[in-house]
């Protein structure tokens, strides 16, 4: 087994929230009772968290997603709120503390900044309480979307840039897809799982994707581009399935579950 037990998990969007854009409060119960039975066991555990948008659309009640930039923000902001309500009140019933940490570029880019951050970060896990992380939308997606400052701009990349910030042990995207194919699995019937993946080969980089779901960002090539990120740190990066959340416990066995990306000199075993 290895020394090392910090994972960072990250939930997408479309694991989060139903066809409405509604949060699917079954998945959010399961996903909080596994995370602090992880902890429970001695996992140190960062949820990153999508879904703001979305949730805050529905909470509104748009029609649709907007398209400006000022409403994109305004729903943020509200579904922001709304998601920490919840996720505080379920990780409360597991008797957990969870603490929010809203990140922009700056946060990460700047040296002074990120030592700051990583000691929060380190604060909070000896403490016990469970960081749950989203990008600061309603300040931050200006700079995203104008292209003026894109350093995260999709929470694939932004759970890998905290999984190197806290020098962490693994990380697992948690999507509505099993993982990394040899081909787009919608449209051939042929394509097949792969479950480890030791280098990212140009091979590898040419199996992703267009864009997922309308209510999520992220395709297979932000995820690709976040398992670089988590490699080159020295962290194991597992893709899977998020509509079986307790699929996380054979995860940090090291069991073939989705595709895990092993990095060098790590033998993609137990956490």
């Amino acid at each position: 087994m290895m020394n090392g037990k910090r994972m960072v998990v990250k939930v997408g969007t479309s694991t989060l929230t139903h066809s409405s854009g509604s949060l699917d409060l079954r998945s959010m119960e399961r996903l909080v009772r596994v995370l602090s039975d992880l902890c429970g066991a001695g996992h140190e555990v960062i949820l990153v968290t999508s879904g703001a948008i979305a949730v805050g659309v529905a909470r509104i009640g748009l029609s649709e997603r907007p398209t400006s930039l000022r409403m994109k923000q305004a729903a943020a902001a509200v579904g922001q709120c709304r998601m920490m309500h919840i996720y505080d009140k379920l990780f409360s019933e597991y008797n957990r503390t969870m603490a929010q940490i809203l990140l922009t570029g700056e946060d990460v880019e700047d040296p002074s900044r990120a030592e700051h951050l990583r000691r929060t970060f380190s604060a909070l896990l000896e403490l016990g309480v469970i960081p749950v992380v989203n990008e600061n939308d309603s300040v931050s997606s200006a700079e995203i979307e104008t292209g003026r400052h894109k350093v995260l701009g999709d929470n694939d990349t932004l759970s890998a840039i905290v999984a190197a910030l806290c020098g962490a042990d693994l990380l697992v995207l948690l999507s509505d897809i099993d993982g990394l194919y040899s081909a787009d699995p919608r449209i051939d019937p042929g394509a097949k799982l792969l479950h480890r993946v030791t280098a990212l080969t140009q091979d590898i980089l040419d199996m992703a994707g267009d864009p997922g779901t309308w209510r999520g960002t992220g395709g297979m090539a932000t995820k690709l581009s976040a398992a670089k990120i988590a490699m080159d740190a020295g962290c194991d990066m597992v893709i899977a399935n998020g509509a079986r959340p307790e699929a996380l416990y054979d995860i940090a066995e090291g069991k073939d579950i989705g595709t895990r990306f092993i990095a060098e000199g790590k033998a993609g075993g137990k956490i």
